[in-house]
């Protein structure tokens, strides 16, 4: 089984909180990481735009990721919500274990 770690940025607490208690009640993810205090420099429809956004760190599993994908765009404000996947190539086998019983509950 492959694990992933998503990144997905957020306009606010609200957005956050609502994603991630969505993620994890769905048995999307194990857990999520709501870090807030970040700052976005990104160009959109034209311009280059500077705004707050808080980032959800998700931990879950490969095989999960379209339905995960599927789930933030029709719970995410943004027309083109960021929702990047990367292999977690190592990790504590305790950890990652914990990963597949919970996603898989």
């Amino acid at each position: 089984m492959g694990y992933i770690v998503v990144f997905i940025t957020t306009p606010d607490k609200e957005v956050s909180s609502k994603l991630a208690k969505g993620l994890v009640e769905n048995k999307l993810a194990a857990c999520v990481n709501i870090v807030d205090g970040l700052n976005s420099i990104y160009f959109w429809q034209g311009n280059i735009e500077n705004d707050p956004e808080q980032l959800l760190i998700v931990k879950t599993t490969e095989e999960l990721f379209e339905k995960l994908e599927k789930f933030v765009k029709e719970n995410h404000p943004y027309t083109v919500p960021e929702i990047i996947a990367m292999p977690i190539v190592k990790g504590s086998s305790d950890y990652l274990n914990w990963i597949t019983e919970t996603v898989n509950r």
